[in-house]
């Protein structure tokens, strides 16, 4: 049984004209029970496009018993590859004691680490229990053997940003072929127009025809105002949207807005969830923040970015970021990347 010891000061005054007063102190203890076995309702995972909004299974769980006093405990499943002692999971926060993953979530997240697609393929899965940052333990680890398919289709939408060349313009991803895509895109001052393509030509396209609406051969699209947007286009009701995004940045002495001025990462839209930069650095300091802000922002060492962390040292050369999110909290605020920092090589 572990034990979180939680003080709290109690003061009594004896009387209302007693100018002193007496102070004792309170210790509440939480006894916290041990983490639950995982279960799951299959270990062989047929995955398939047809069957992609099914459950690929059910993890059933029994929530950490808690006594005295009342604590949160967070309870967390976490998947990764066979053999990778899960060093770089991915996680999903549970609200309660079952999860039933969708075959297309299951094979995102095959895919994002590092599965091959037609390949035969093992994940393994655990909970995480989590009560207090010191008292962190884990569930039994379950074997799933699975081959994630091809499920991803994507759209085009060139525009003034990228000097309307459907060969070189950005795409939309649907990750499930169900004909809605959506990416974010950067749309700098003076070039907010955009137009919609199937493929990387301009024989067939589409554009915006009012209120939401889109058609072929539309007008330009319009996202109004400058920044990173993210763009949802439905091919099934010929309707779009547009929203405002944060997006991640680098800054710092060796940047070329130094500390003044942000140089974003670009978002990569291929359902990895991956933003990167290439850029030539002075020799210089480096810091990655998100939202051109300093509530968030990594720092640390080159090979070791964490929340808070200081400045990173960087010599004079051609350098490719790559920045992943690795952990948010309850509200999806990031608290933890994983970044890759390379030099080139000219």
């Amino acid at each position: 049984m572990r034990h979180l010891i939680i003080k709290g000061s109690l003061i009594g005054l004896l009387s209302l004209g007693l100018a002193s007063c007496n102070k004792s102190e309170n210790q509440m203890i939480a006894h916290i029970g041990p983490v639950g076995t995982l279960n799951t309702s299959t270990t062989d995972l047929k995955l398939s496009l047809a069957d992609g909004e099914k459950p690929a299974l059910t993890l059933s769980f029994s929530k950490v018993e808690v006594t005295g006093a009342e604590i949160p405990v967070t309870s967390t499943i976490q998947f990764d590859i066979k053999g990778n002692n899960f060093a770089n999971p991915v996680e999903f926060v549970q609200k309660s004691d079952t999860f039933s993953p969708t075959v297309n979530q299951v094979n995102q997240l095959m895919l994002k680490l590092g599965m091959k697609i037609g390949e035969l393929g093992q994940l393994e899965v655990r909970l995480k229990s989590e009560p207090a940052a010191n008292a962190v333990s884990y569930s039994n680890i379950i074997l799933l053997t699975g081959t994630p398919f091809k499920a991803s289709s994507w759209i085009y939408i060139p525009g003034a940003y990228q000097n309307w060349s459907p060969e070189t313009a950005d795409s939309l991803l649907s990750s499930t072929s169900n004909g809605i895509y959506e990416g974010i895109v950067n749309f700098p001052v003076g070039k907010l127009d955009f137009k919609i393509t199937p493929k990387k030509n301009w024989t067939i396209n589409y554009g915006d025809s009012g209120n939401g609406t889109f058609r072929l051969g539309g007008d330009n699209f319009n996202v109004l105002t400058p920044g990173a947007k993210k763009v949802m286009i439905d091919m099934n009701k010929m309707k779009w949207e547009i929203s405002d995004v944060k997006i991640w940045s680098l800054i710092g002495s060796a940047t070329p807005k130094g500390w003044d001025g942000d140089t974003d990462l670009k978002f990569v839209n291929d359902g990895t969830g991956t933003f990167t930069l290439t850029q030539d650095l002075t020799a210089g300091d480096i810091k990655i923040r998100y939202g051109h802000d300093w509530s968030i922002n990594f720092g640390g060492s080159i090979n070791d970015f964490v929340l808070n962390g200081g400045n990173v040292p960087v010599a004079a050369g051609n350098y490719t970021v790559k920045l992943n999110v690795a952990k948010t909290d309850a509200q999806g605020n990031p608290t933890a990347v994983k970044v890759s920092v390379q030099k080139n090589e000219k």
